[in-house]
C-alpha cells in the first residue's frame, strides 16, 4: 500500500507533536510468557456461577431526506412516497447463562431470548421497516415478535474457548453490530486463546447470521451489494498482540465463500498524560481481493484510515484521514460492524477511490463535576468518489453495485452532535441515555444521499439472578 501526502504529513505532524508536548507514556516492551492463571481452574460450578440478567432498549429515530429525497411506502397497493420515515422500538435481552464446570475440561451454555415491541406501528411512519422495524410483506409492522437471539454451548480447557451455536463474535473483519434495538449474532463455531500474557487468538467458521430486526437466519450479504449475492460460508482467523504497554496490534484475515478474501491490520499507540496532554494514533488497514465465483465481480480495494487524537483533561480533539484505493466500495459484511475505519459514521466514507478528512470534538464533564455526562461534535468531508472504472466481472454479477458507474467526481460532507449520559450509581446505575443529531449532504449520485436524522436511545442494564 502506497500512502498518499495526507497520510503522511499526519504521520509526521503525530512524531512532532508527541516529540513537542506529551510527556512520554511507557514503552516498555511487554515480554510474551504462558498466563500467570488458568481460568478453567476457577470455574466455580455449572450452577454455583449461573446469572440471568439483560438489557432494555428504547430505540427512536426519526428521518427527514432532502434535496428531492423521499421514502417509499405502499398504501391500498399503491407506492407513496414522504420525505420523513420514524422508528420507534422496544427492544428486551433476557440472558442465561450457566458457569463453567470444574475439571479439565469446562462446559458451560449461553440462552438469550430476544424481543422487540414497535411502539410506532403507522405504515406512514416505518416506511416499510427496512433494517429498524420488522414489517411484513405489506409493510405492516410486526407488533411484537421474539427469537433466540443466543444459544449456544462452550467448552474451555485452560484459557481457551471453543463455542458452538448462536454466538457474538468481535473482530475487525466479522463483528456483532448493536446500533438498533437489537444486536445481531452470528450461528457457527468459534475460539478465543488467551494462553499468553500479551497474546491471543480468535477464529471462527460462520455460516448464517441473525439480523438486527429479523426473527429468522440469513444467509450472508455484503452491505453494499444489490442484495442478490449471498454466501454461506464466512471463515476467519486472526490475533491480537500487545508488543509495548502503549502499542496494540490486531491482524485478521478471513474467506468469504465467492465474495472475497480480506484481510485487517490495526493498531492503536498511545502516548503522554490526559492532565497534561496525551496524543492517541490509530491506524486502520483493510486488503480485498475476490474470490472463488466473484459473485461481487472483480475486487481488487486497499482502504486504510489514520486517526490523530488529543486529549487534555476534560477536552479531546481528532483528526482523521481515510482513503479507498479501489474502482468498487470498500464493503463488508452485512449485519456486522466489519468495518473498523475512523470515518466509517452515518455515511461509511467508502466510495470508490474515495477520500475523506474528519474533525472531532468532545467533552467529558467529570472534569467539571458532572460524572458520565458526555458531548461529542464532528465534521467529515468526502471527496474524488470515481466508479467509473468499475467493470464487474462481466458476468452475472457484473451490476453487484449498482450505480457505482454513474459516480465520477462525486462528494458529499456529514455533520453529527451527539450527548450521553451514564447513571453513576443507584438501582438504575449504568444506565444511558444517548441523543445524537446528524445532517449528511451528497451530490446527485454519491449513494447516501441527502438526510438528517435524531436519535434518541436509553439502555437499561438489569440482574435477576
Amino acid at each position: 500500500m502506497k500512502l498518499s501526502s495526507k497520510a503522511l504529513l499526519a504521520l509526521a505532524i503525530s512524531s512532532i507533536t508527541a516529540t513537542a508536548y506529551a510527556e512520554p507514556a511507557s514503552q516498555d516492551f511487554v515480554p510474551t510468557t504462558l498466563a500467570g492463571t488458568s481460568a478453567q481452574s476457577e470455574a466455580k460450578g455449572f450452577i454455583e456461577d449461573f446469572s440471568l440478567g439483560g438489557t432494555t432498549r428504547n430505540w427512536y429515530s426519526h428521518e427527514s431526506k432532502y434535496r428531492g429525497g423521499n421514502f417509499e411506502y405502499k398504501k391500498h397497493g399503491q407506492t407513496l412516497t414522504d420525505r420523513n420515515r420514524t422508528n420507534w422500538v422496544q427492544g428486551t435481552i433476557i440472558n442465561a447463562s450457566s458457569g463453567f464446570t470444574q475439571g479439565t475440561v469446562g462446559v458451560k451454555t449461553e440462552l438469550a431470548v430476544y424481543n422487540a415491541v414497535v411502539l410506532d406501528r403507522s405504515k406512514r411512519d416505518i416506511k416499510g421497516g427496512s433494517n429498524r422495524t420488522l414489517a411484513d410483506s405489506d409493510g405492516d409492522a410486526v407488533g411484537q415478535w421474539s427469537k433466540l437471539g443466543l444459544a449456544n454451548v462452550q467448552f474451555r480447557v485452560s484459557n481457551t474457548t471453543l463455542t458452538a451455536g448462536r454466538q457474538n463474535f468481535s473482530s475487525g473483519i466479522v463483528d456483532t453490530i448493536g446500533n438498533r434495538a437489537l444486536p445481531s449474532s452470528f450461528e457457527g463455531v468459534s475460539f478465543n486463546s488467551e494462553e499468553f500474557s500479551n497474546l491471543s487468538f480468535q477464529g471462527g467458521v460462520f455460516d448464517r447470521v441473525s439480523p438486527r430486526t429479523e426473527q429468522s437466519l440469513s444467509k450472508f450479504r455484503s452491505e453494499y451489494g444489490n442484495g442478490t449475492q449471498e454466501t454461506d460460508k464466512v471463515s476467519t482467523l486472526g490475533l491480537n498482540y500487545q508488543p509495548l504497554k502503549s502499542l496494540k496490534v490486531s491482524v485478521f484475515g478471513a474467506n468469504v465463500k465467492d465474495f472475497w478474501n480480506q484481510y485487517y491490520f490495526g493498531a492503536t499507540h498511545e502516548l503522554g498524560d490526559a492532565q497534561q496532554l496525551a496524543l492517541t494514533t490509530g491506524f486502520n488497514y483493510y486488503k480485498t481481493v475476490d474470490e472463488g465465483k466473484k459473485e461481487m465481480g472483480e475486487i481488487d480495494n486497499d482502504t486504510f484510515s489514520l486517526s490523530l487524537g488529543l486529549a487534555h483533561q476534560a477536552h479531546s480533539l481528532t483528526f482523521s484521514y481515510q482513503q479507498v484505493n479501489g474502482n468498487e466500495y470498500f464493503d463488508y459484511l452485512h449485519e456486522t460492524n466489519g468495518i473498523y475505519l475512523a470515518n466509517s459514521l452515518t455515511s461509511d466514507f467508502n466510495g470508490p477511490n474515495e477520500k475523506s478528512f474528519q474533525v472531532a470534538y468532545g467533552i467529558n464533564m467529570a472534569e467539571y463535576g458532572v460524572p458520565g455526562l458526555k458531548f461529542n461534535v464532528y465534521s467529515a468531508r468526502g471527496w474524488d468518489i470515481d466508479g467509473t472504472h468499475y467493470t464487474g466481472n462481466n458476468g452475472r454479477a457484473k451490476f453487484a453495485y449498482d450505480g457505482i458507474q454513474k459516480q465520477d467526481g462525486e462528494k458529499h460532507q456529514e455533520y453529527g452532535v451527539g450527548a450521553s449520559y451514564a447513571i453513576q450509581s443507584g438501582a438504575l446505575k449504568a444506565t444511558t441515555v444517548r441523543a445524537t443529531y446528524v445532517e449528511h449532504r451528497g451530490s446527485e449520485f454519491q449513494s447516501d444521499g441527502s438526510i438528517k436524522e435524531f436519535r434518541l436511545v436509553t439502555t437499561v442494564p438489569f440482574n435477576i439472578l
